[in-house]
């Protein structure tokens, strides 16, 4: 290895912090999904690990990890009628307008991250439009060199197909790339990928469950400028 050249990050749970921002979209979309009937929004919170009271997820709950096609699929069948296509459209399109929290002040850490000379990626299992503009709300699309949703053609977590690609694209070596996230999907594809993985604690899944498959765990993405300089360091 010679140092970190690339980074691909995750989206949900890694840029911004997952509880913050999609308690508020899971309690808009199922109250809208359910005509404002708090009965049936609860329903359909319960069946995708998320309560409606408390704004809590479940561990395994495929909003975490999940592809909107795959979200749908458990909601269904408690919207008699509804079509998969709509329900994905609408999901994207709430997504798209959700405010995202920074997990921590995104700009000049990616302005830092510029200077070093890096090739940025995003790979997230959301959809590509409403993830470029999340990335466009937080004001950091500019610093991106690549974005892929589930939808853009390369696969969705945990098969490694968009973090190749973005390798790829850029020249990169696996080896020289670091995949960031907050979940068991990001870091499974991370090792697929042959890069290194760099689990971070702003989603809903602990150390304990991330360390197996992490070469280390931080905070949140705010201490990845040392970790990179500790790799550099390590390899002189």
């Amino acid at each position: 290895m010679s140092g970190i050249h690339g980074l691909i990050f995750d989206k949900d749970g890694t840029l911004f912090d997952f509880r913050a921002t999609w308690s508020a979209w899971a309690r808009q979309f199922f109250m809208e999904l359910s005509a404002g009937s708090e009965t049936l929004a609860a329903r359909l919170g319960q069946a995708v690990g998320f309560n409606m009271e408390d704004g809590t997820f479940v561990p395994d709950s495929p909003i975490i990890a999940g592809t909107p096609a795959e979200i749908s699929m458990h909601l269904l069948e408690h919207v008699p009628g509804a079509d998969r296509a709509t329900l994905v459209a609408r999901m994207n399109a709430v997504s798209a307008e959700t405010r995202q929290v920074a997990a921590v002040p995104l700009v000049p850490l990616f302005e830092g991250f510029t200077a070093r000379g890096l090739k940025l990626g995003l790979a997230t299992n959301d959809a590509e439009e409403p993830a470029t503009a999340h990335l466009r709300q937080a004001g950091v699309a500019s610093f991106f060199h690549f974005v892929s949703g589930y939808d853009s053609g390369y696969g969705a977590k945990p098969d490694p197909g968009p973090l190749l690609a973005f390798a790829r694209m850029h020249g990169l070596a696996p080896g020289t790339v670091a995949m960031v996230g907050d979940s068991l999907h990001d870091l499974i594809a991370g090792r697929a990928a042959g890069m290194r993985t760099v689990a971070v604690l702003t989603g809903i899944a602990g150390a304990d469950a991330l360390s197996p498959l992490a070469d280390v765990v931080l905070t949140d993405i705010g201490h990845l400028p040392d970790w990179i300089d500790s790799q550099a360091m390590a390899e002189t």
